[in-house]
């Protein structure tokens, strides 16, 4: 095999390996490269002159120094690349763009409501549009758009395959794109949400992710990727039935877990989370008894999923943020009681990456793709 690495290869492998250590370690000077990496200094100053004249390093000040010269301090250039994400829900629309290490570098948010013809669309793009050119990002710099939307895709993002939510299904990509500059795509808003808490946890392996909202999504994540199943909608918890011939469902089904552990489960019509949560704390005796009769669903779904995967579930999506931990013990109780093995050990966590995680998500999966590039 060694005989089939090409000095090209050789060179390409030192530009990648140099621009890797600086996004780790964020700043380095020209020696504390080569020392790292085991690389000749004229090596380390060949690849730093291209990494700097491509856009995606800069010097940033100087190391102090007690004797000689102080070295100058090589860094990334953290906007280099920049993904956008958009989320679409019934009544707004949010936008955020995040930077190379996934940070978010703005974000605006408009309502509108969704309607399922082109001057909508076109209404979306104009948004977005107008969202990069205010934050003063350059064409170059845009590296995707991803429209998280409550329904599965294709695995290229072209078209929505299911999404009776909002009544898009068919919907394709082109509607938006073609008012757009950059790359688009459509996602699933679940999976967008599993995408940013493997982005923040990095040891993150296998788990069941659960994206309360108004709608319930999930994701399957093992060996740390999400798994999108052979036609797309693996983890599509949503969708299992947790009561036979229960509660009606958007999908046409009775009985769907989205009917028993969503948001919209848990609330009255116009009730707010943060209403239903201020009142439950102040000790509400009709909100303790609704949310009692939730987790009860909750924890009979999580049983379920827990006895087929045996790993941790992350609780995210607009809910988490109001749960506390006194809450996660009381499901593990729940869980507990219906599990047929003693699990001493607590597995059901909260999102680290609950707030913008859906945007943040869509837009994650550009930049991966353009740092795996370098």
């Amino acid at each position: 095999m060694m005989g089939n690495i090409t000095l090209t290869d050789i060179k390409k492998n030192n530009y990648s390996l140099i621009y890797n250590l600086l996004y780790e370690q964020e700043k380095l000077s020209k020696q504390e490269i080569a020392n790292q990496l085991h690389l000749s200094l004229p090596t380390v100053t060949q690849n730093l002159v291209a990494l700097e004249e491509a856009g995606l390093i800069k010097k940033g000040g100087q190391f102090e120094s007690q004797v000689g010269r102080k070295a100058v301090a090589y860094t990334i250039c953290l906007q280099a690349g920049i993904g956008i994400g958009v989320e679409i829900l019934k009544k707004q629309i949010r936008i955020l763009a995040v930077d190379l290490k996934g940070r978010i570098c703005g974000c605006t948010e408009q309502k509108l409501l969704y309607r399922n013809d082109d001057a909508y669309y076109k209404e979306i793009a104009g948004f977005v549009s107008t969202f990069i050119r205010e934050s003063g990002f350059m064409k170059k710099q845009v590296l995707g758009i991803g429209f998280a939307v409550q329904g599965l895709t294709t695995a290229d993002g072209q078209e929505i395959i299911f999404g009776k939510t909002l009544g898009y299904t068919g919907l394709k990509i082109t509607a938006l794109s073609r008012y757009l500059e950059s790359p688009c795509m459509f996602l699933h808003d679940a999976k967008c949400a599993a995408a940013t808490e493997l982005w923040n946890r990095r040891d993150l392996t296998d788990a069941i992710y659960l994206s309360i909202g108004k709608h319930l999504g999930g994701a399957v994540i093992i060996g740390g990727q999400t798994v999108m199943g052979k036609q797309n909608h693996g983890g599509a918890v949503e969708h299992m039935t947790l009561i036979p011939k229960g509660r009606q469902c958007y999908c046409g089904k009775s009985g769907c877990m989205e009917t028993y552990c969503s948001v919209n489960a848990l609330l009255l019509e116009e009730e707010t989370l943060e209403e239903f949560f201020t009142g439950l704390r102040d000790g509400d005796k009709e909100k303790k008894r609704r949310f009692d009769e939730y987790l009860d669903h909750l924890s009979t779904a999580v049983n379920n999923l827990h006895m087929v995967m045996d790993c941790d579930v992350i609780l995210g999506g607009h809910m988490a943020p109001y749960l506390t931990e006194e809450d996660l013990q009381v499901l593990h109780e729940k869980v507990r009681e219906k599990s047929a093995f003693p699990d001493e050990q607590d597995f059901i966590f909260l999102s680290e990456s609950a707030k913008d995680s859906v945007p943040v998500g869509a837009a994650l999966g550009f930049v991966k793709e353009f740092l795996e590039e370098i």
